[in-house]
């Protein structure tokens, strides 16, 4: 069958994996190293569960315990240098380890006794906590970055360097001890709300997905896209949009996604006939994606929901219609690029039948939905993916072709524990940055100053903070991106009026974006090294076909009916018209088809109508709409009168 055989080498897409994703290029250890390793592992993942099941511990306990084996495993799994064996653990790193876990022990076995002299620090606590604060830093640089480092020693700097900043930024600088007990001994740094997040929800649901691998849902995915979509119009394109945006349900990592994916649909693209910078293009924008998602979206949503101070089921709520713009966007940019290419779909005849799928596999999805049963019926989230942990198992039994042996099982708690690393790190730093701004101010700083650059209007604000978060996402992961600016950015679009749930979700959004935003775009860099094709190119056409993702959240801060907080069901259902609309004259104008191929007045005319639609009011619809069908008017006519010739 085509859309079984044309799968990249699985050592492949793992070297392309771990070139992008520094979280996946981990020691590769044998024997009783990998032993000890897996039962670390494994063992965080039972504390999880149990406190999950029981009762979590008291904050700033659970967030320690949470830590020490964050910080444990991190050490052992990513070497110090690159240069260093990745086959042969290191001593160093074995001390690292040990002082990793045991330097958030310390709060655990002192704990009484750090609340009784709660404010004072004294000479072993400081010792402890600038070790425990170095430790999150390093496992920062192994983990995540040298960029993210880079930003939490800023704003380390300025904690110290008040007294000689200007303006504004002055303030009058802390001490050594002032700082190590606000951000190591307090739950407002390393151990604030995104650790504390970490530690409950995101663990949980990152294990849940790491379930619904195991089943074999990913590939009842790209089977069902392929059923569905593989034999219209660029089909492999279509089903790499469909399943991407359905594996993006369970996975928050664009590259991940990337890889996992495209190492399918990519090599049937260019099969099909589309460039191979197009093709790596699309799997990237599909993927990048799937951390906008409902029902599981990337860990930030779960910082988001804790932050906005609502339901995380409110967040999902609120990502649906954008989310489902943003894939049609994509969609509608392979169908269009398909039509001028005169490029086919699979026959019919090479593809699965969706029945079959669904009778064969169709179960492995239930999860899934009651996962958003649970949500909606106001289960907490660490409850419903708890029960989903459990039905992922027990659904996958219901069929001996899915069912997971008693070894999986327990291959699931350690890769579920390896896979939270990098978000339990990205929030442990991120905790830094919050703890500086909480005590020095620097937030509300930064957001005046921020108001001040735009003149106190609206749309350079939000251009400025859409700058703001796609730089900053270049370099650091969407967690760490989205608590950073949503810190010192999402403050000022608040100031003006912006409702809190908007403004969030408009920093989310651009800080998942520059994963597909060049110079560094890394799920584009990912989707062409499995292509052959070129990194910037492919950068630029997937930026190209992620339009939407550029134009969406001015949308709804503009119009916050989008995301279903005002407005009537009728004000919902034609603000998302129009702007679908829209979305198909701006495709068409980036393609450079609509019905025919586009000159480039026709193509002018389209964006103009496409972003009249997009932005909310009566009178640009009406307007966008006429110069769109006169556009599509006279390309039929065009057409029509090519094909009697």
């Amino acid at each position: 069958m085509f859309f079984m055989t044309e799968k990249l080498d699985p050592k492949s897409a793992d070297d392309i994996l771990k070139k992008y994703d520094k979280e996946s290029d981990t020691m590769v250890y044998k024997g009783i190293m990998a032993k000890i390793v897996s039962a670390i592992a494994i063992t965080f993942s039972i504390f999880q569960l149990y406190t999950a099941t029981f009762g979590v511990l008291d904050a700033q306990l659970q967030r320690a315990v949470h830590l020490g084996f964050g910080l444990a495993l991190v050490y052992l799994l990513y070497p110090t240098r690159k240069s260093w064996s990745r086959y042969k653990v290191h001593p160093f790193d074995v001390l690292l380890a040990i002082l990793g876990a045991a330097t958030p022990a310390y709060i655990v076995i002192e704990y009484q006794h750090l609340v009784l002299r709660s404010g004072t620090v004294s000479g072993l606590d400081l010792a402890v906590g600038i070790v425990g604060i170095l430790l999150v830093i390093e496992a920062t640089r192994r983990i995540v970055g040298l960029p993210m480092v880079c930003v939490v020693l800023a704003f380390l700097a300025y904690a110290f360097a008040g007294p000689y900043m200007p303006g504004v930024l002055a303030h009058r600088g802390l001490t050594l001890e002032q700082l190590v007990g606000h951000l190591y001994f307090t739950t407002e740094g390393i151990f604030g709300i995104p650790l504390g997040v970490s530690s409950t929800f995101i663990f949980l649901f990152i294990l849940f997905g790491a379930y619904l691998e195991s089943t074999g849902l990913g590939k009842f995915f790209i089977d069902l896209a392929n059923a569905i979509a593989g034999w219209a119009s660029g089909g492999p394109a279509k089903v790499a949009v469909l399943s991407s945006g359905l594996m993006g349900t369970v996975s928050g990592s664009s590259v991940a996604n990337v890889v996992g994916t495209g190492s399918l649909t990519i090599p049937m693209m260019k099969k099909l006939g589309y460039h191979k910078d197009f093709a790596g293009a699309v799997e990237a924008a599909a993927s990048t994606g799937g951390q906008l998602m409902p029902p599981v979206m990337g860990a930030a949503a779960f910082l988001m929901a804790e932050f906005v101070g609502v339901p995380y089921i409110d967040i999902v709520k609120a990502a649906i219609v954008p989310a489902f713009l943003y894939f049609a966007g994509i969609w509608l940019g392979v169908h269009f690029e398909a039509k001028r290419g005169n490029l086919k779909g699979i026959p019919r005849s090479e593809l699965p039948k969706i029945s079959n799928i669904l009778r064969e596999r169709g179960h492995l999805a239930l999860p899934l939905i009651i996962i958003v049963y649970l949500l909606v019926a106001g289960y907490t989230p660490m409850r419903a993916a708890l029960v989903a942990i459990v039905l992922s198992i027990l659904c996958s039994a219901l069929r001996k072709a899915t069912r997971m042996k008693p070894i999986e099982i327990v291959r699931g708690l350690d890769r579920g524990a390896r896979n939270v690393l990098s978000v339990l790190v990205a929030c442990a730093s991120a905790g830094i940055i919050i703890g500086v701004v909480t005590k020095t101010g620097v937030g509300l700083k930064l957001a005046s100053g921020l108001l001040d650059l735009s003149g106190g209007l609206l749309l350079p604000t939000m251009f400025f903070t859409m700058i703001t978060a796609i730089v900053l996402g270049m370099g650091v992961p969407t967690t760490a991106n989205y608590v950073i600016t949503s810190t010192i950015a999402a403050p000022a679009l608040v100031q003006m009026g912006v409702p809190v749930l908007c403004a969030h979700m408009f920093v989310f959004y651009f800080g998942i974006i520059a994963d597909v935003t060049p110079p560094v775009a890394l799920a584009a860099f990912a989707g062409s090294g499995i292509a052959g094709g070129n990194p910037l190119r492919t950068g630029i056409n997937a930026s190209k076909l992620a339009i939407a993702a550029f134009i969406i959240p001015y949308m709804f801060v503009l119009s916050p009916v989008l995301l279903m907080i005002e407005g009537t069901a009728f004000d919902l259902f034609l603000t998302t018209l129009t702007a679908l609309i829209g979305m198909v004259a701006l495709s068409s104008a980036l393609i450079g088809y609509l019905a025919d191929n586009c000159s480039t007045l026709e193509r002018i005319v389209l964006i103009a109508g496409g972003l009249m639609m997009i932005k909310p009011g009566f009178m640009t619809d009406i307007a966008g709409f006429i110069l769109f069908v006169v556009i599509l008017f006279l390309q039929l006519k065009r057409r029509k009168k090519m094909a009697a010739a």
